[in-house]
């Protein structure tokens, strides 16, 4: 593989925020007086919060108020971040600190929107680690369409055929395999990825440790080792 860049998706697989911010979504919902379950919110993981809107008023109707929930999210978010910091996966500084020496562009791809993005990575002090940084409200179709990677791969000026994408969701491991890259899935250990995600994915690997071993097979001085 000719690897010119790596994108990584943010919440679950850069940082280790899906289980912060299940309850605090899960609490700003009942607030306003809809209550969303474990499975239901597994169905919202990785899409946009266009997309994620979209899928509660259909579910809840008139019940649901799009601005009521995110302004509650925003608070009782920011005040989890405040209380207890934002932890990062594990193997993730091990893995930018090698696509660094090697000068391999890195991006993000998050359905996030960019102030809440922006807020997460300048809190862990990953901002200025990335190259590109592509947005859910940047983009028209959020995954698992695949408009976010393929952004991301014209703002780093490389083929998508030559990105290894990094993706903990199943909307994200379409979103990245329909632009073409090839996918490395890291589930959640409570999230099961759907027979289409594990049909699409390129592979799926425990760690982003064991992602590196890969990636670092697949970089130029040691391309050829291991296809």
């Amino acid at each position: 593989m000719n690897l010119a860049a790596v994108i990584f998706d943010m919440d679950g697989l850069t940082l280790d925020t899906e289980a912060m911010m299940k309850p605090c979504f899960q609490q700003a919902a009942s607030d306003i007086g809809c209550e969303v379950d474990d499975e239901f919110y597994r169905t919202l993981i990785g899409r946009n919060a266009s997309d994620s809107c979209a899928a509660l008023t259909e579910k809840f109707g008139l019940a649901f108020r799009p601005e009521e929930l995110q302004q509650r999210i925003h608070v009782l978010w920011r005040q989890r971040v405040a209380a207890t910091g934002i932890p990062t996966k594990a193997g993730l500084g091990d893995l930018l600190a090698l696509l660094e020496r090697q000068k391999t562009p890195k991006a993000v791809a998050t359905s996030t929107d960019t102030d809440d993005a922006t807020f997460c990575l300048r809190a862990t002090d990953l901002w200025d680690r990335f190259e590109v940084v592509v947005c859910g409200d940047q983009v028209q179709k959020g995954k698992p369409a695949p408009d976010i990677y393929l952004h991301a791969a014209r703002l780093l000026r490389v083929d998508p055929a030559h990105c290894v994408a990094l993706e903990d969701s199943n909307a994200g491991v379409l979103a990245a395999s329909s632009a073409g890259m090839r996918t490395l899935m890291i589930p959640e250990s409570s999230y099961s990825p759907s027979p289409e995600a594990l049909a699409r994915a390129y592979r799926v690997v425990p760690s982003l440790h064991v992602a590196k071993d890969l990636i670092e097979s697949w970089l130029p001085s040691k391309r050829g080792t291991r296809e």
